[in-house]
């Protein structure tokens, strides 16, 4: 098989709303340029590349940055070479492999221990070679994660691991299926409030974090295989230390968000928000509120509220009826 961007468990995945988002934002908005300003999995963009002339996609972790590369970087790379990489290790001995950085940490936790053996092993090897440019490498790491993240022990994300059991040999390697397109193509890991200030496009679309859920955290795992620097792992769920830390999930999250409304040159701004304010879980329930919201996005224009019913993430510890999904759509003064 091969990955679709949309091939992969994330909190927060628009992929059941992305038409619906589309049909609003081509509705009420005009333009050839876009954001993606907290681009999460990506598939906001990969649906925005369809009908805009410029696409510009940020987010602030290492293994969004590289899976966006993979998928929409516009460079040329040999599909030869890369599926003899897909072969090779495909073909990986297991039984000849020494411990690696990924079996001591992961092995037996977050995949089985030959799991965790073969996906360390791939990536030390990707680490290794010089015959690929920055495509190709990028290709080679995001299908690492595809497949690892197909095979994980997990409920979804990697705050924690499903303890109990046998864990089951699952991983193979597969590649992600790149996408061609003929927009301008920009790529950033930056932090959101700071991209804004020298950003200039008709369209951003904004999905923050917008609980307490530190995404840095809850793809750890991911965020090591992408860096491979191999850093020391701490606690239970044998995470690193701390890094890109949101705002967002913090309780400076309003004025984060109104210092970023502010900072916005564009036509349209295009908020996605889900109620989960009032969620019994504390780690679910939002830093801001509807309210909040709409009072922030009035001071910068002409505000459209739409919604629709939608099921949220859930990892079985949030007991929350009637959620809906809503878009805010600003036409800027």
């Amino acid at each position: 098989m091969s990955f679709e961007i949309w091939n992969r468990r994330y909190t927060g995945s628009k992929f059941k709303l992305a038409d619906w988002i589309f049909e609003l934002t081509n509705s009420n908005c005009t333009g050839s340029s876009f954001c993606d300003i907290f681009a999460g999995t990506g598939i906001i963009a990969q649906h925005a590349i369809k009908s805009m002339q410029k696409v510009v996609i940020n987010d602030f972790l290492y293994s969004n940055e590289i899976i966006y590369k993979a998928f929409f970087l516009q460079e040329p790379f040999d599909v030869n070479k890369i599926n003899g990489y897909k072969t090779q290790f495909q073909n990986i001995d297991i039984s000849s492999i020494k411990d690696n950085y990924a079996s001591i940490n992961y092995g037996n936790k977050f995949f089985s221990y030959a799991d965790a053996l073969h996906i360390g092993a791939i990536r030390d090897v990707i680490d290794s070679i010089s015959d690929v440019n920055e495509k190709e490498r990028a290709i080679l790491i995001a299908s690492l994660l595809y497949s690892a993240d197909k095979a994980a022990n997990t409920v979804g994300h990697y705050d924690a691991y499903i303890k109990g059991h046998n864990i089951p040999d699952t991983f193979r390697f597969d590649l992600i299926s790149p996408y061609t397109t003929t927009a301008e193509i920009e790529i950033h890991r930056e932090d959101a409030n700071i991209l804004a200030k020298s950003l200039s496009v008709d369209i951003v679309y904004i999905d923050p974090p917008y609980n307490s859920r530190q995404y840095s955290r809850f793809y750890h795992v991911l965020e090591n295989l992408t860096t491979w620097k191999k850093p020391k792992l701490y606690g239970e769920a044998f995470k690193p230390e701390p890094e890109n830390m949101s705002e967002y999930c913090r309780n400076g999250a309003l004025q984060a968000f109104a210092d970023l409304i502010l900072d916005l040159q564009c036509k349209y701004i295009v908020v996605s928000y889900n109620n989960t304010y009032a969620s019994k879980s504390t780690s679910s329930r939002n830093k801001m509120t509807l309210d909040n919201i709409k009072d922030v996005l009035e001071t910068k224009g002409e505000l459209t509220c739409f919604e629709k019913e939608h099921s949220f993430f859930n990892a079985g510890k949030t007991d929350f009826t009637e959620h809906k999904e809503f878009i805010f759509l600003v036409k800027v003064n």
